[in-house]
Protein backbone atom coordinates (compact mmCIF):
# COMPACT_ATOMS: atom_id res chain seq x y z
CA UNK A 1 0.00 0.00 0.00
CA UNK A 2 2.93 2.33 0.67
CA UNK A 3 4.33 1.59 -2.79
CA UNK A 4 0.87 2.10 -4.30
CA UNK A 5 0.51 5.54 -2.71
CA UNK A 6 4.05 6.51 -3.79
CA UNK A 7 3.69 5.40 -7.41
CA UNK A 8 0.24 6.94 -7.88
CA UNK A 9 1.66 10.41 -7.21
CA UNK A 10 3.72 10.19 -10.42
CA UNK A 11 0.62 10.50 -12.59
CA UNK A 12 0.31 14.15 -11.56
CA UNK A 13 3.85 14.92 -12.69
CA UNK A 14 3.35 13.15 -16.01
CA UNK A 15 -0.09 14.64 -16.68
CA UNK A 16 -1.81 11.28 -16.92
CA UNK A 17 -5.47 10.73 -16.16
CA UNK A 18 -7.05 7.34 -15.56
CA UNK A 19 -10.64 6.39 -16.28
CA UNK A 20 -11.43 3.08 -14.56
CA UNK A 21 -14.44 0.87 -15.18
CA UNK A 22 -15.48 -2.52 -13.79
CA UNK A 23 -13.73 -2.59 -10.40
CA UNK A 24 -16.66 -4.66 -9.08
CA UNK A 25 -15.41 -7.58 -11.18
CA UNK A 26 -12.48 -8.01 -8.77
CA UNK A 27 -14.95 -8.87 -6.01
CA UNK A 28 -14.87 -12.62 -6.52
CA UNK A 29 -14.65 -14.97 -3.56
CA UNK A 30 -11.35 -16.76 -3.32
CA UNK A 31 -8.25 -16.58 -5.52
CA UNK A 32 -8.14 -15.68 -9.22
CA UNK A 33 -5.76 -15.12 -12.11
CA UNK A 34 -5.73 -11.55 -13.44
CA UNK A 35 -4.37 -11.07 -16.96
CA UNK A 36 -3.70 -7.72 -18.63
CA UNK A 37 -1.97 -6.18 -21.63
CA UNK A 38 1.45 -4.64 -20.99
CA UNK A 39 2.65 -1.58 -22.92
CA UNK A 40 5.35 0.22 -20.94
CA UNK A 41 6.52 1.18 -17.47
CA UNK A 42 3.55 3.58 -17.47
CA UNK A 43 1.47 0.48 -16.76
CA UNK A 44 2.85 0.64 -13.23
CA UNK A 45 0.83 3.79 -12.54
CA UNK A 46 -2.29 2.27 -14.08
CA UNK A 47 -1.77 -0.89 -12.06
CA UNK A 48 -1.73 1.09 -8.83
CA UNK A 49 -5.10 2.62 -9.74
CA UNK A 50 -6.82 -0.78 -9.75
CA UNK A 51 -4.60 -3.31 -7.92
CA UNK A 52 -6.82 -5.29 -5.52
CA UNK A 53 -5.70 -6.27 -2.03
CA UNK A 54 -4.06 -9.68 -1.59
CA UNK A 55 -2.68 -9.66 -5.12
CA UNK A 56 0.83 -10.53 -6.31
CA UNK A 57 2.37 -10.19 -9.75
CA UNK A 58 4.38 -12.61 -11.86
CA UNK A 59 7.26 -11.05 -13.80
CA UNK A 60 10.43 -12.03 -15.66
CA UNK A 61 13.54 -12.47 -13.52
CA UNK A 62 15.45 -9.82 -15.49
CA UNK A 63 13.29 -7.11 -13.88
CA UNK A 64 15.08 -7.68 -10.58
CA UNK A 65 18.14 -5.93 -12.03
CA UNK A 66 16.49 -2.75 -13.32
CA UNK A 67 17.57 -0.36 -10.59
CA UNK A 68 14.84 1.54 -8.74
CA UNK A 69 12.04 -0.16 -10.65
CA UNK A 70 13.46 -3.57 -9.79
CA UNK A 71 13.67 -2.64 -6.12
CA UNK A 72 10.08 -1.37 -6.06
CA UNK A 73 8.61 -4.48 -7.65
CA UNK A 74 10.77 -6.72 -5.46
CA UNK A 75 9.46 -5.00 -2.34
CA UNK A 76 5.97 -5.29 -3.81
CA UNK A 77 6.19 -9.08 -3.63
CA UNK A 78 6.53 -9.89 -7.33
CA UNK A 79 7.09 -13.59 -8.13
CA UNK A 80 9.98 -13.80 -10.57
CA UNK A 81 10.08 -16.40 -13.35
CA UNK A 82 13.20 -17.49 -15.24
CA UNK A 83 11.74 -17.63 -18.75
CA UNK A 84 14.94 -19.15 -20.15
CA UNK A 85 14.43 -22.27 -18.04
CA UNK A 86 11.18 -24.04 -18.89
CA UNK A 87 11.51 -26.54 -16.04
CA UNK A 88 12.21 -23.77 -13.52
CA UNK A 89 9.25 -21.70 -14.72
CA UNK A 90 6.89 -24.69 -14.54
CA UNK A 91 8.09 -25.52 -11.05
CA UNK A 92 7.54 -21.96 -9.84
CA UNK A 93 4.07 -21.77 -11.42
CA UNK A 94 3.12 -25.07 -9.78
CA UNK A 95 4.10 -23.64 -6.40
CA UNK A 96 2.21 -20.43 -7.22
CA UNK A 97 -0.95 -22.47 -7.85
CA UNK A 98 -0.68 -24.15 -4.44
CA UNK A 99 0.11 -20.89 -2.60
CA UNK A 100 -2.65 -19.00 -4.40
CA UNK A 101 -5.29 -21.40 -3.12
CA UNK A 102 -3.77 -21.88 0.34
CA UNK A 103 -3.29 -18.16 1.02
CA UNK A 104 -6.36 -16.94 -0.91
CA UNK A 105 -4.46 -14.49 -3.12
CA UNK A 106 -4.96 -13.23 -6.65
CA UNK A 107 -2.09 -13.47 -9.14
CA UNK A 108 -1.51 -10.84 -11.86
CA UNK A 109 0.12 -12.06 -15.08
CA UNK A 110 1.02 -10.36 -18.38
CA UNK A 111 0.23 -13.10 -20.94
CA UNK A 112 1.97 -11.29 -23.82
CA UNK A 113 5.22 -12.00 -22.01
CA UNK A 114 6.84 -8.65 -22.82
CA UNK A 115 6.06 -4.97 -23.28
CA UNK A 116 4.15 -4.14 -26.45
CA UNK A 117 3.19 -0.59 -27.42
CA UNK A 118 1.94 -1.25 -30.98
CA UNK A 119 -1.75 -0.59 -30.30
CA UNK A 120 -2.51 -4.30 -30.70
CA UNK A 121 -1.92 -7.48 -28.68
CA UNK A 122 0.89 -9.99 -29.10
CA UNK A 123 -0.10 -13.68 -29.09
CA UNK A 124 -0.74 -14.86 -25.53
CA UNK A 125 1.52 -17.37 -23.80
CA UNK A 126 -0.47 -20.12 -22.08
CA UNK A 127 1.22 -20.17 -18.65
CA UNK A 128 -1.40 -18.03 -16.90
CA UNK A 129 -4.22 -20.12 -18.30
CA UNK A 130 -2.59 -23.41 -17.34
CA UNK A 131 -2.24 -21.92 -13.86
CA UNK A 132 -5.93 -20.95 -13.73
CA UNK A 133 -7.08 -24.39 -14.88
CA UNK A 134 -4.70 -26.19 -12.53
CA UNK A 135 -6.01 -24.20 -9.56
CA UNK A 136 -9.61 -24.17 -10.91
CA UNK A 137 -9.88 -20.41 -10.34
CA UNK A 138 -11.46 -17.74 -12.58
CA UNK A 139 -9.54 -15.57 -15.04
CA UNK A 140 -10.22 -11.83 -14.78
CA UNK A 141 -9.11 -9.85 -17.88
CA UNK A 142 -7.92 -6.25 -17.48
CA UNK A 143 -7.38 -4.00 -20.49
CA UNK A 144 -5.53 -0.68 -20.77
CA UNK A 145 -6.33 1.53 -23.76
CA UNK A 146 -3.51 2.11 -26.25
CA UNK A 147 -0.75 4.59 -25.30
CA UNK A 148 0.18 5.23 -28.93
CA UNK A 149 -1.56 8.61 -29.16
CA UNK A 150 0.68 10.18 -26.51
CA UNK A 151 3.67 7.87 -25.97
CA UNK A 152 6.61 7.08 -28.27
CA UNK A 153 8.40 3.93 -27.00
CA UNK A 154 11.47 4.55 -29.19
CA UNK A 155 12.23 8.02 -27.83
CA UNK A 156 10.60 7.40 -24.40
CA UNK A 157 8.84 10.75 -24.82
CA UNK A 158 5.19 11.35 -24.18
CA UNK A 159 2.65 14.12 -23.71
CA UNK A 160 -0.20 14.20 -21.21
CA UNK A 161 -3.07 11.87 -21.94
CA UNK A 162 -5.95 9.77 -20.65
CA UNK A 163 -5.69 6.03 -20.13
CA UNK A 164 -8.86 3.99 -19.95
CA UNK A 165 -8.72 0.85 -17.83
CA UNK A 166 -11.49 -1.74 -17.91
CA UNK A 167 -11.82 -4.80 -15.69
CA UNK A 168 -13.89 -7.42 -17.50
CA UNK A 169 -16.18 -10.05 -15.94
CA UNK A 170 -14.45 -13.20 -14.63
CA UNK A 171 -14.16 -16.23 -16.91
CA UNK A 172 -14.80 -19.44 -14.95
CA UNK A 173 -12.49 -22.44 -15.27
CA UNK A 174 -14.22 -24.94 -12.97
CA UNK A 175 -14.43 -28.28 -14.70
CA UNK A 176 -11.88 -27.36 -17.36
CA UNK A 177 -8.82 -29.52 -17.98
CA UNK A 178 -5.48 -29.01 -19.69
CA UNK A 179 -7.20 -29.93 -22.96
CA UNK A 180 -9.25 -26.72 -22.65
CA UNK A 181 -6.31 -24.35 -22.12
CA UNK A 182 -5.89 -23.40 -25.79
CA UNK A 183 -9.57 -22.55 -26.17
CA UNK A 184 -9.51 -20.57 -22.90
CA UNK A 185 -6.42 -18.66 -24.06
CA UNK A 186 -7.98 -17.86 -27.45
CA UNK A 187 -11.24 -16.77 -25.84
CA UNK A 188 -9.50 -14.40 -23.45
CA UNK A 189 -7.30 -13.01 -26.23
CA UNK A 190 -10.34 -12.31 -28.43
CA UNK A 191 -12.27 -10.56 -25.63
CA UNK A 192 -9.29 -8.43 -24.59
CA UNK A 193 -8.35 -7.48 -28.15
CA UNK A 194 -11.89 -6.35 -28.92
CA UNK A 195 -11.93 -4.32 -25.69
CA UNK A 196 -8.52 -2.78 -26.45
CA UNK A 197 -9.73 -1.54 -29.83
CA UNK A 198 -12.97 -0.21 -28.34
CA UNK A 199 -11.22 1.66 -25.52
CA UNK A 200 -8.66 3.04 -27.97
CA UNK A 201 -11.31 4.28 -30.42
CA UNK A 202 -10.14 2.21 -33.35
CA UNK A 203 -12.09 -0.29 -35.51
CA UNK A 204 -11.70 -3.97 -34.65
Amino acid sequence: RIIRAFVRTFKYFFGLRFEVKGLENFKVEGPAIIVSNHQSILDMMGLMEVLPDNCVQVGKKELMYTGTVGLIIYLGGVIFINRKSTSSAKMVMSEVAKTMVADNVKVWVYPEGTRNCTGDLLPFKKGAFHLAVQAQVPVIPVVYSSFTTFYNPKTKLFTSGKIKVEILPPIETKGLTSDDVTELTDRCFSIMRETLFRLSGRPS
